[in-house]
């Protein structure tokens, strides 16, 4: 697999709603999920492409992706670049057909066109995590593992707010492109505010009654500091 003349990922760029003016995001965000390999990298692709300052994460203890079977998945460790699991995953013409089928390789795929390999949020240094002004994870235990880190974590010099955002996602592609695109409409509400720190929680509330109008989903938010 050469990495190097892959393709930028075909999901769709994501664009701001109507009532927003594009311009470059003036917020950092980060978005979690479990291996760092779909939902949180479907909704990486989908801020990125609309222009804003975004990096991804898992909080697993490994990179765990479907198998041959649920008692079989295919394991790697945090770090292994995407291109490798592709090589490993493809060994054979027989894996190779199966991992295309459920759509495993091009998870991989798409991956190796955005970044080296996926990146563990427990690992990451605190000047990195930092940065980010909103995180957003994408089950609750992941929200959870995300707050349990950043309190257990040593206050940076700079000490600020963080914002960390459950949207609770299905672990599915066809879930994670749906939940991808609610994201970004959530980021470009909060792109906008003069004070996020005083007008997120009202926007967060505003903006899950709205959802829940088209689908249920549980939004979640709480305030940390590091």
């Amino acid at each position: 697999m050469n990495v190097a003349g892959l393709h930028r990922s075909f999901t769709p760029p994501g664009m701001p709603p109507p009532s927003a003016r594009r311009r470059q995001s003036k917020l950092s965000f980060g978005t979690v999920c479990s291996s760092n390999i779909n939902r949180s990298m479907e909704a990486h692709v989908v801020l990125q492409n609309a222009g804003m300052r975004v990096e991804s994460y898992g909080t697993g203890t490994q990179v765990r992706l479907p198998g041959k079977s649920a008692m079989e998945p295919k394991i790697f460790k945090f770090g292994t670049p995407y291109a490798e699991m592709y090589r490993s995953l493809a060994a054979t013409p027989e894996d190779q057909a199966f991992f295309v089928h459920n759509g495993v390789l091009q998870l991989c795929k798409r991956g190796a066109s955005v970044k080296v390999a996926p990146q563990r949020w427990q690992d990451t240094p605190s000047k990195a995590v930092q940065k980010h002004d909103i995180v957003i994870a994408f089950e609750e235990r992941i929200y959870d593992a995300v707050i349990e880190d950043l309190q257990t974590r040593e206050p940076t010099e700079d000490f600020k707010a963080m914002h960390v955002i459950c949207l609770d996602t299905k672990d599915n592609p066809h879930e994670a492109k749906l939940q991808g695109r609610v994201a970004l409409e959530l980021c470009w509400i909060l792109e906008q505010t003069e004070d996020l720190d005083l007008e997120a929680p009202e926007l967060v509330e505003q903006f899950q009654e709205e959802q829940m109008t088209h689908t249920k989903i549980k939004v979640l938010h709480q305030i940390c500091y590091l």
